[in-house]
């Protein structure tokens, strides 16, 4: 009984770092990618350019991870696509189009409506009925980031950008619940290096064929009015905010399941608030600190809500984000 605790409390443990370290990784995306979209970058070719490099950088270890179960890649072709498809390229592209158009922070508070897509989700799907604690974790947490991006203040945003921010819900909501299937055999390495790659070539063709606008160059980015070489933020979005961001999500999803996965993954808008800050001058206000303490307090709620057995219990489809 003890052994069991223990190695559910480690799972647990770990599934959080992971947790946090993805939504650290991803919430930088925002910050870097605005100073390429300033100097003249599409949305589109963004994406390409930071998904292409991930996929380089995972390729390798994918391959190796496959050792003797390339079968299992095989069985979960269509779960492979799919993700590439909707829960990295599409989420991406849309999240980037709403960035070019309105702040990083409501962007991301659109967005992060995920968890409660998520929530629905299994409700509908699975019958996994939302307790209150869970009910009011997500309450908590969603006053926290309306204090955080300090939309009280009557800030305006583009109809278009929130859109395109609506899009990378859907996503977004996708992500979360593919990252949480296990059972399939396929390695989070393999599927995040598969679904890189799918996304990859698909916004290559796209582009090939004229439909998705793709425009670069070499000018600086600026960053709080200070210049850096175009492939600097470019290396940053690709490494840390695509390869480490993707594999540690998945872990995390893996061992927490897609409900609190994605309620964790909130502190991405902490995060992006803070890169924001960082990277271009935006100071939060004592009211967006008092934010982020909700929504860490939202996170510790669903976790309380959440029933004991839930990681068993979630369905175990034959495929594996």
């Amino acid at each position: 009984m003890t052994t069991v605790t223990d190695d559910s409390s480690r799972r647990l443990a770990s599934g959080l770092g992971f947790a946090v370290l993805s939504a650290a990784s991803f919430g930088l995306s925002g910050g870097l990618a605005r100073g390429l979209l300033d100097s003249g970058w599409s949305p589109g070719a963004v994406v390409l350019v930071r998904i292409g490099l991930a996929a380089l950088v995972l390729a390798g270890p994918a391959a190796l991870s496959l050792r003797g179960r390339w079968g299992a890649l095989r069985r979960n072709a269509g779960l492979v696509v799919g993700y590439g498809l909707l829960a990295v390229g599409a989420a991406q592209f849309c999240y980037f189009s709403a960035v070019a158009r309105m702040p990083v922070g409501p962007a991301l508070l659109i967005e992060y409506t995920a968890p409660a897509a998520v929530v629905c989700w299994l409700w509908l799907r699975h019958g996994q009925r939302p307790g209150r604690l869970t009910a009011a974790g997500a309450a908590l947490a969603a006053l926290g980031l309306v204090l955080v991006l300090d939309l009280l203040t009557g800030t305006r945003l583009d109809t278009g950008g929130v859109l395109w921010a609506l899009a990378a819900m859907v996503g977004a909501a996708t992500y979360f619940v593919l990252s949480a299937r296990e059972g399939t055999g396929l390695p989070p390495l393999a599927l995040a290096g598969g679904g890189l790659l799918v996304a990859a070539l698909a916004l290559g063709l796209l582009g090939l064929a004229g439909v998705l606008p793709l425009s670069a160059g070499t000018a600086p980015a600026l960053y709080d009015g200070r210049a850096v070489p175009w492939w600097v933020p470019l290396l940053g979005l690709g490494l840390v905010t695509a390869a480490v961001a993707y594999v540690a999500g998945i872990a995390a999803g893996r061992r927490l399941g897609s409900r609190l996965a994605s309620f964790v993954a909130l502190l991405e808008v902490v995060a992006g608030v803070a890169g924001a800050w960082l990277l271009l001058g935006e100071l939060p206000r004592p009211v967006q600190l008092l934010g982020g303490v909700l929504v860490v307090a939202g996170v510790v709620v669903v976790k309380l809500g959440e029933p004991r057995t839930a990681p068993a219990a979630l369905p175990q489809p034959s495929a594996a984000r």
